[in-house]
């Protein structure tokens, strides 16, 4: 909501706990269905003047907002640690990308050209513009508070669109700190609310039934993704959907071991493998397989699990209960399906699980039918090319797949073969403010990043003039 409904009593709130601590360490406004109602009606009020600032005005605005948000990294990276767990350098990391996002998008929203097509009639001419599509409802998740919106945010704003952010209830803390950033950056009121609820249900049916709210963009389960998409038929409401994921990462004979491994490392513990592009699935080449389980076992077994404003701490706890049970049942049933826990495996206290490498694991197991958001690595092997590619294609998803070869034959092959919409290649955090970022298949539709990333919040106008 405006900096000045926020100091309204409010009505209702909802506890939000540390997953590290579980103690209350803020008190939430629970707004339902009315306080959504009246943020759509600001958003289309403050849409009718937004989307008429020009791009030089908006790219300036931005441009502060990106400023206030470096100058303020370290407290929102405390945030991020404590209501949902990530470490404190990790969150810090998180806090810079988030922020790339708003530089980027200050200059692409001077970039938002049109065309004039020539036409084959005399005397006609036919010009093309783009024009902000409408008011936005932007839902994100809990796993990355700050680049999720900025991500959705900074696109829409600088299309000329306004915007209503949905956080998730687990990490509201850092949306409501970068509507207070835009505030200070002297955003015009209104034009970035953040509405916040502990069941987010009746909010989104308030926008998904508002004709006048005209896109819908979303981050979190393919599941929530393919009911939004119903709801937003009867408006028909553009929509953008970045869904789950289950990323398989190919590791080759040629590779690198060593870096092999911390790339893994890297793709697979960040976030406590709470991460929609994460490695869910490795698939080793038999010959080196021995070798590199060796090496992964240990440099697993040396990542240090603790508290997450401990900036020696590499591994957080999960962001609650539900998730921690997820990984618990996926590892349960590996084991008694004859998997061997190489390392980690069980739970430790309150909301924290060990870093876990699962060797001997089949593929009908759900560590590799299910996306496990957490902290587990399971190895399978594989002898030929087609075999890794058929195992990684066989899933319902195609978010993101990785691969680890030094052949440039073998990395273009199997890079166009993969049904993925990012491939990281010898690259386990592909992810960037310049390139589109979004899946197929039931990863979803719509791209973020890039000049990809503003169409999603432009209509096209196309003017046919006759000149006599």
């Amino acid at each position: 909501m405006t900096t000045s409904e926020s100091a309204r009593p409010m009505q209702a709130t909802f506890e939000l706990r540390s997953p590290s601590s579980s103690e209350v360490i803020a008190q939430i406004p629970d707004h339902g269905a009315a306080e959504a109602v009246a943020a759509a009606n600001r958003a289309v009020a403050a849409f009718a003047t937004w989307r008429s600032t020009t791009a030089y005005a908006r790219a300036a605005l931005l441009r502060r907002f990106f400023d206030l948000m470096l100058r303020d990294e370290q407290d929102i990276a405390v945030l991020i640690a404590r209501e949902m767990g990530k470490p404190v350098t990790e969150a810090l990391g998180e806090v810079r990308y988030a922020a790339s996002f708003l530089e980027w998008y200050a200059e692409e929203a001077k970039r938002i050209f049109g065309d004039i097509v020539p036409s084959q009639v005399p005397g006609k001419r036919l010009l093309v513009t783009h024009e902000p599509v409408g008011p936005v409802y932007a839902v994100t998740p809990w796993n990355f508070p700050a680049a999720m919106a900025t991500r959705k945010i900074a696109p829409a704003l600088a299309a000329g669109c306004t915007v209503i952010l949905k956080p998730a209830e687990q990490s509201p803390l850092t949306a409501l700190k970068m509507r207070d950033l835009w505030t200070e950056a002297e955003g015009p009121a209104d034009t970035f609310q953040v509405i916040t609820a502990s069941d987010p249900v009746v909010i989104t049916k308030v926008m998904m039934d508002d004709a006048r709210i005209r896109k819908v963009t979303f981050t979190g389960s393919t599941e929530v993704g393919r009911l939004l998409a119903a709801q937003a038929a009867p408006t028909l409401k553009r929509v953008s959907l970045e869904l789950g994921g289950h990323a398989p990462y190919l590791i080759f004979a040629d590779a690198d071991l060593d870096q092999a491994v911390a790339d893994v490392i890297a793709c697979k513990f960040r976030n406590a493998g709470q991460t929609c592009v994460c490695t869910n699935r490795i698939y080793v080449q038999r010959e080196i397989l021995e070798a590199f389980t060796a090496r992964l076992t240990k440099a697993v077994g040396a990542l240090k699990v603790g508290d997450p404003l401990d900036r020696e701490t590499q591994i957080g706890p999960l962001v609650d209960g539900q998730g921690l049970e997820k990984v618990k049942r996926h590892v349960e049933d590996a084991v008694t399906q004859g998997a061997v826990v190489a390392i980690g495996g069980e739970a430790g206290d309150g909301l924290y699980f060990q870093p876990t490498v699962l060797t001997g694991v089949t593929s009908d197991m759900l560590v590799m039918r299910e996306e496990t958001f957490g902290p587990v690595a399971p190895l399978l092997a594989f002898d030929t090319e087609d075999e890794a590619v058929q195992a990684a294609n066989d899933t319902e998803f195609g978010l993101a797949a990785y691969l680890w070869t030094t052949d440039l034959n073998r990395a273009f092959r199997v890079s166009e073969r993969l049904e993925y919409g990012i491939i990281g290649l010898n690259d386990p955090v592909p992810s960037t403010a310049q390139a589109p970022f979004g899946g197929v298949k039931q990863s979803g539709y719509g791209r973020e990043g890039g000049h990809w990333g503003i169409q999603e919040y432009l209509n096209t106008k196309y003017l046919s003039m006759t000149v006599r």
